[in-house]
């Protein structure tokens, strides 16, 4: 299948001021692309790109005084299928554990382990390890928060989602990340593009989307504790410990948000059709962090 996905972003800022974009597909697709735009600024600047530590691409630019727009558009091939269930993945003793997966064990900004690992233990200690584990854990996230737009707050934390119970997809996969580390289960952030595709329309609907993997049987694996069943057509952004690391926009010195729109869906026929097909998502700048 073919998935047609891209953004329209415009902001605003009082002065020149440097802005990193983290707005890439990730590499893991970069394969799957079969037409795309070049990244188009307006007024054009010059951006390049770079990577992180956690090997997402990332763009920098300087966005002048004034309105500033960046626009992609883009036709991904997908397999169709969704996201792989394995019932039987089991946990891995953490002397088993890779090298470089350790770093998913531990607290992080948004993740504060050592806040909420007696609850961890209390609530999933007596489950079978695994799979069924990390499904209790987003299950009990799912059923724990309440989704709405109106709750984001960039600076809520798993175990303040935990307390006041309402939260947007950031913040549910900031909880079942947090729970499965405490469970000493490797867990990291993801975000990316995922559109209703296969399911019904959702009304209040964000084609940019968080969600989390967690590592088992030597794989990683995806759970998606808003949500919470498996889906089609998600193409991944960017992976790190938490939102620090995968803000869509940072930039050094105020901005605001004049535009947001953002497209995902499954396209039919021929690759070329119209320049896109957008859908106003006119949100605060939090969102973006």
């Amino acid at each position: 299948m073919l998935i047609r996905l891209g953004y329209e972003i415009a902001i605003e800022c009082a002065e020149a001021t440097p802005v990193i974009s983290l707005l890439e597909i990730h590499k893991d697709r970069q394969a799957d692309i079969k037409r795309q735009t070049r990244v188009l600024t307006s007024p054009s600047v010059p951006t390049r790109l770079y990577h992180d530590l956690h090997g997402n691409a990332c763009r920098r630019f300087t966005a002048p005084a004034g309105g500033f727009r960046i626009l992609y558009d883009a036709v991904v091939e997908d397999s169709g299928e969704t996201d792989e269930v394995n019932t039987l993945a089991r946990e891995m003793p953490v002397a088993e554990l890779p090298d470089e997966v350790l770093f998913y064990l531990l607290g992080s900004r948004y993740c504060e382990t050592d806040h909420l690992s007696n609850l961890a233990w209390q609530l999933f200690g007596h489950l079978p390890s695994g799979w069924a584990r990390v499904q209790a854990i987003v299950d009990y996230v799912h059923n724990r928060l309440s989704f709405g737009y109106g709750y984001a707050r960039s600076t809520r934390t798993a175990a303040q989602a935990h307390e006041e119970r309402v939260g947007v997809c950031r913040d549910f996969a900031h909880l079942a990340i947090t729970l499965c580390r405490c469970m000493n289960i490797p867990a990291r952030y993801v975000n990316g593009y995922l559109g209703d595709i296969g399911v019904p329309a959702d009304p209040a609907p964000m084609d940019f989307s968080a969600w989390m993997e967690a590592f088992l049987d030597g794989k990683w694996y995806t759970f998606d504790p808003r949500h919470n069943r498996p889906r089609t057509g998600r193409v991944v952004i960017a992976r790190g410990r938490d939102a620090t690391d995968v803000p869509l926009l940072h930039s050094f010195g105020p901005h605001r948000l004049s535009l947001f729109k953002v497209w995902t869906y499954e396209q039919e026929g021929r690759l070329f059709n119209p320049p896109y097909h957008g859908i106003d998502r006119t949100v605060s700048a939090r969102m973006l962090a």
